[in-house]
């Protein structure tokens, strides 16, 4: 048995600590921390059984350090906001233990897609012994699993992936982001990245648009964005020649999303406002809903997968590997929407890895550099099952 500690208390961070408690015949002491420790309690609430709470101040690596050697923590999941990555990751090699996030760290005043800080942790993890799982939400995160566990076992050599995301789900709101408005608004924003034809291209965001019919929905229009995962699957799946990532949006949620950054409310550069600085972006997310607190209201069904082309036997082949969830079975399960369950639940499968051997290669790494088996047999389990269609 060993004992988690969770950072983050946002939707997330729900999901992730009512999966951890779930799993008590493994995770002995669930401990619970965020910067508003009201937060924390409500989600201990929820659960009804024992929790551990505690406030910390994420920014601060001998503060998460503190409160590590506090919860007597073996692994910490870090679901704070990416802004935070490498000093809880500082805390955690300091402190020997294990080390689980959700996506790419992140500056507070610019876009950086570079895993190159996180991945320069590598030698100190190895030194001490202990394992870092970066980036283990589900895009990025299972996606990656999924390219690596098709590269394993459905072709002699992949050419193509298309990362593609619909969440077909409504909240009856007339805008609302699927998770954290300010990470989301900008990553929709930036300048698109694709890895295509062995090299890496840069466009304008919203400019390039596919049709894509995603099972359980239908056809939907998506368009080509920056995600992390491109950077590491074009990086690890050997011999790839093309890695680009997808995301539907309907025209409404495209309208209201052009005229909030035509007008500059989606804008990180501060401006004054009566002799105090003010980041446009920060004041509309205090407009915004919060993504957590939509839960009840959200009805539908998500579709996130990989659609793989290459050749097995001397034959070209074509698949699709992914994943349908519904949001009413979430909020039926943990009190959550889709998108925070299935970022959530593949983060508490990593610490399970981790701590059972199966992932505790010591070192950093990305989801698709670690055996997919184990991953693939048990994130079914986890509320997530997956599905191939022969295409």
């Amino acid at each position: 048995m060993a004992n988690v500690l969770i950072i983050g208390a946002g939707g997330v961070g729900h999901v992730v600590a009512h999966k951890c408690a779930q799993h008590r015949d493994l995770f002995h002491t669930i401990c619970l921390a965020s910067r508003t420790i009201e937060k924390c309690r409500a989600i201990a609430k929820g659960i009804g059984g024992p929790l551990q709470i505690e406030a910390v101040d994420a920014d601060r690596s001998d503060a998460v350090s503190a409160l590590i050697r506090r919860c007597d923590a073996d692994v910490l999941i870090n679901v704070a906001t990416p802004y935070q990555n490498l000093a809880v990751m500082e805390a955690c090699v300091q402190t020997g233990i294990h080390y689980v996030d959700t996506s790419l760290d992140d500056e507070r005043d610019w876009v950086k897609y570079d895993y190159s800080d996180q991945w320069a942790f590598h030698p100190r993890f190895q030194k001490a012994g202990t394992t870092g799982v970066l980036s283990i939400g589900f895009d990025p995160g299972v996606v990656n699993v999924y390219c690596a566990w098709a590269q394993k076992h459905l072709f002699d050599q992949i050419d193509t992936i298309d990362m593609i995301d619909c969440n077909a789900g409504n909240t009856n709101r007339k805008f609302a982001t699927n998770f954290d408005p300010e990470t989301n608004l900008r990553e929709i924003l930036a300048d698109v990245i694709a890895y295509e034809d062995g090299a890496f291209r840069t466009s304008p965001a919203l400019e390039t648009r596919r049709t894509f019919h995603f099972p359980g929905i239908g056809a939907r229009e998506t368009y080509l964005m920056t995600h992390e995962e491109v950077l590491t699957v074009a990086r690890f799946i050997p011999g790839v020649r093309n890695v680009r990532f997808w995301m539907a949006f309907n025209d409404e949620y495209l309208r209201h999303l052009r005229v909030l950054r035509d007008i500059g409310l989606t804008s990180i550069e501060p401006v004054l406002h009566e002799g105090h600085p003010v980041v446009p972006i920060k004041f509309l997310k205090c407009l915004l809903p919060n993504p957590a607190d939509l839960a009840s209201e959200s009805q539908g069904i998500t579709c996130i997968g990989c659609l793989i082309e290459g050749r097995k036997d001397d034959r070209p082949r074509k698949v699709f590997v992914y994943n349908n969830c519904r949001h009413e079975d979430c909020f039926r399960e943990v009190g959550s929407q889709a998108i925070s369950y299935t970022t959530g639940a593949p983060a508490v499968l990593a610490a399970r890895l981790v701590l059972s051997g199966a992932w505790s290669e010591p070192g950093v790494y990305n989801p698709e550099q670690l055996d997919p088996d184990p991953f693939m047999e048990e994130i079914g389990n986890m509320g997530l099952p997956w599905k191939v269609n022969e295409l």
